[in-house]
């Protein structure tokens, strides 16, 4: 088993990311590793609650995750567990954590995927959060902290 950290800076208070990472309308703008869209959302935010996102990507493939929400403490911390849906082979349920810290320009983010199967899956998960988390910070230039 092996795992993915990643950081980034946001330019919007932890409340604001916080939202970006839980609301359907957030994810919208974010979720997935290129420009293509998010198809489906769905949240249901809250411990034991499920979530769903689909998205295509610009090869016109379409993936979809789910889970169930472990730990909601707005605007600091969201763990989930999480599966790629129609995957079987994808290594089955990981864990997906967002820590949100204040920082003087915004928010410090840090993502860790745990609990992988195996290397190439890693390396796999930190291309696609890393295109993810990106788009995320691009969407909050020029919002005001």
């Amino acid at each position: 088993m092996t795992s993915v950290t990643l950081v980034r800076r946001i330019k919007a208070r932890p409340a604001i990311v916080f939202d970006a990472l839980t609301t359907p309308e957030g994810i919208g703008h974010w979720w997935g590793p290129d420009p293509g869209p998010v198809l489906l959302a769905e949240t249901d935010l809250r411990v034991g609650g499920q979530f769903k996102v689909r998205f295509r990507m610009l090869d016109d493939s379409e993936h979809e995750s789910s889970g169930e929400y472990l730990e909601v403490v707005p605007p600091k911390r969201l763990a989930m567990t999480w599966r790629w849906v129609g995957d079987e082979d994808s290594g089955g349920e990981s864990h997906l954590a967002f820590d949100l810290r204040a920082i003087p320009e915004g928010t410090e983010l840090t993502l860790t995927h745990s609990r992988l199967h195996d290397d190439d899956s890693a390396r796999g998960h930190e291309g696609g959060w890393s295109g993810a988390l990106d788009k995320l910070v691009r969407h909050f230039e020029g919002v005001r902290a």
